[in-house]
């Protein structure tokens, strides 16, 4: 099963470089992948090690640290609608209200996190399993 499905996935591999060479826009994609690598290398990587070495600093719990894991992918996710230039023409692109709804949704996953830590250390006060950071 697994050399079936390793045939299979290098072969959409090669159909697709087929396209990109056919549409002529290996140059676009390349730029697109040194700009992404770039990006990553520059500014995320940089930045999450800051934050892994800020969090262990000061003794960030599991949870915290699983929550702005979770806030940070959501933020990524969300980063092209929540910098999108003004109102599309076509209002059925983007209808609804983005900005709102990622804020929400940072706001569910703090209340989350700090139910589960509050939770898990009041287990540890009541002699069960303890409040280990």
């Amino acid at each position: 099963m697994r050399t079936a499905v390793g045939a299979v996935g290098a072969a959409l591999l090669g159909y697709g470089v087929l396209l990109l060479f056919d549409g002529g826009q290996y140059l676009d994609v390349a730029i697109w992948l040194a700009g992404a690598v770039a990006l990553h290398d520059g500014i995320v990587a940089p930045l999450v090690l800051a934050v892994g070495l800020l969090l262990a600093r000061v003794r960030a719990s599991r949870t915290v640290r699983a929550a702005l894991i979770v806030a940070a992918s959501l933020t990524l996710v969300a980063l092209p609608v929540l910098l999108r230039p003004g109102t599309p023409d076509n209002p059925s692109v983007l209808p609804l209200d983005y900005p709102r709804n990622w804020s929400l949704a940072l706001v569910a996953v703090a209340v989350l996190a700090a139910l589960l830590h509050v939770t898990r250390w009041l287990r540890g006060r009541r002699g069960g399993r303890p409040f280990n950071r």
